[in-house]
């Protein structure tokens, strides 16, 4: 009888586990709190070098196109080595990145702060490609989604601690912010503030980076398990086209790909959003702040119902709510929009892990590495979708609502594109579910 248990019902993870478990998890928060940090950065640079909402998006074409282009490249590397130097260059990269800032502060080049940012994530995508799979080989591949939604939960955390560094440290010591037209004044005093106001958005991105470098010594003086594989590795051309030929791989990815967009734009343009309400970006943050709560609250409530409910069946009624919340985002004119924007967190929570795991779910570790590195890639679409929003939100000239369509605003219309990706979602989980009744 015992044996029997523990075949059907395995550990969700092992005791012997614990330690790593706990050690690459505490990257999740790592790259939570760099995100965080990064979305209000868009509507700071915005105001700072008087940029327009399309242009200000390059933060988030930089920082995510960065994972887009290392992805691949990082797998193929910790595929033929090993989980642990994957993860110290990855923290190497993450630091260099991030102490980048210093000499952009000094040109004052939008183009440079780009530049850190872009390389920043090339350490994430190490991160990433090597810490999602390392937790699903952590135990049995029966609890692999539901090991990485608990490993997921350290993201939000992250995304707090990041949050409240940025509307503490920085959003609200920025002078431009403090000026109703800062476009007004004379260059003199423009030169001044920009100056100042840069030096604000550097320092929590130079002391990440030394925080960066002190975990990475931790990380060099602990003995990870799980060594590089023995054997013949398979060329990689030839371990892509096996997994593109596989339908529901191939979908997962575009999932992905859908997710991340959603969680960006939902994410970025919050500010955007308050903004046509007359909300100040501080208090904007104090949203943002209450999205990200309502995003680890679900990842937890999430991550029990595992237990219970067929994953991709619980991803299905999450993208309904997400989709219904979303709705509600584009046809409100008043604060209620803003309530239903941060609800959208609640269920965006398990999309990420649940989506990734499922994907991955039956192919073999070596298979597993290589597919973990498109999914990564995928994350493009946080650079490439909050882009096209901006586009939409710049239809009218640089503010939030310069039209109006039956009394919305393409601020509020620009949302079409997460209900979009959640619309995609329902469908992608749909065909989980009827798969999994064959």
């Amino acid at each position: 009888m015992t044996e029997k248990k523990s075949t059907h019902n395995p550990p969700t993870l092992e005791k012997k586990m614990i330690l790593p478990f706990l050690i690459v998890s505490s990257l999740f928060a790592l790259w939570g709190f760099a995100n965080a940090v990064t979305d209000p950065m868009v509507q700071a640079f915005k105001k700072v070098l008087e940029l327009s909402n399309a242009q200000a998006a390059w933060v988030q074409m930089a920082f995510y196109g960065g994972y887009f282009c290392m992805a691949l490249p990082a797998a193929y590397f910790v595929r033929k080595y090993n989980y642990k130097i994957g993860i110290i260059i990855g923290l190497s990269l993450y630091a260099g990145g991030a102490l980048l800032f210093y000499p952009a502060a000094i040109t004052e080049q939008f183009w440079f702060f780009c530049l850190g940012l872009y390389i920043l994530t090339f350490g994430l995508a190490f991160l990433e490609t090597t810490a999602n799979p390392y937790i699903i080989s952590m135990g049995s591949p029966a609890t692999g989604t539901r090991r990485l939604n608990l490993a997921q939960a350290f993201n939000p955390l992250g995304l707090l601690m990041g949050l409240l560094v940025a509307q503490q440290f920085v959003l609200k010591r920025l002078q431009s912010d403090d000026i109703e037209s800062f476009a007004a004044l004379d260059e003199a005093k423009k030169i001044l503030i920009r100056t100042s106001d840069l030096m604000v958005i550097r320092d929590p991105y130079v002391i990440l980076g030394l925080f960066v470098l002190g975990f990475l010594v931790l990380i060099s003086l602990v003995k990870m398990p799980l060594a590089k594989e023995e054997g013949a590795v398979p060329p990689l051309g030839k371990t892509l086209l096996a997994l593109f030929e596989k339908k529901m791989y191939r979908m997962g990815v575009f999932a992905q790909a859908f997710y991340v967009g959603a969680q960006i734009m939902c994410w970025t343009y919050i500010y955007q959003y308050a903004e046509a309400r007359g909300i100040s970006n501080t208090d904007a943050a104090t949203y943002q702040f209450g999205a990200f709560v309502l995003f680890l609250l679900g990842r937890m409530i999430g991550t029990y119902l595992l237990q219970y409910i067929n994953a991709a069946q619980l991803l299905r009624g999450f993208a309904v709510l997400a989709g219904v919340c979303t709705l509600l985002t584009i046809g409100s004119t008043g604060t209620f929009g803003m309530f239903a924007l941060v609800c959208i967190s609640f269920f965006m929570s398990i999309m990420f892990p649940t989506i990734y795991g499922e994907t991955l779910s039956g192919l073999n570790v070596s298979d597993t590495k290589i597919g973990a590195a498109a999914l990564v890639m995928a994350i493009v679409g946080g650079a490439l979708m909050p882009k096209f929003q901006g586009n939409i939100i710049d239809l009218g000239g640089d503010g939030v609502a310069d039209l109006q369509w039956m009394g919305i605003s393409e601020i509020n219309l620009s949302f079409a594109l997460p209900l979009l990706s959640f619309i995609y979602i329902f469908y992608y989980s749909s065909l989980l579910v009827a798969n999994a009744k064959k």
